[in-house]
């Protein structure tokens, strides 16, 4: 049978995996130099996200790109 504490250790080491991956994705993305400028266009800010989700992957020749077009608004 499992304890509380059995599942109470597994949620916590999936948390900091999971914390831990998403910093790596994060450092990834600063050394781009995805924070710098003003320009925050779709395909920028989703270039990003995605950099920062694939973490590790980055450092193992992962290069997401994002190209999108924001809709024109209506004259």
């Amino acid at each position: 049978m499992r304890t509380r504490r059995a599942s109470t250790t597994g949620s916590r080491v999936i948390t900091i995996v999971v914390v831990v991956w998403l910093l790596i994705g994060l450092a990834a993305a600063a050394q781009r130099n995805y924070f710098g400028g003003s320009d925050a266009t779709c395909a920028k800010v989703g270039t990003t996200l995605v950099t920062i989700v694939a973490g590790p992957l980055n450092y193992i020749g992962a290069n997401p790109k994002i190209d999108c077009e924001a809709p024109q608004p209506s004259k």
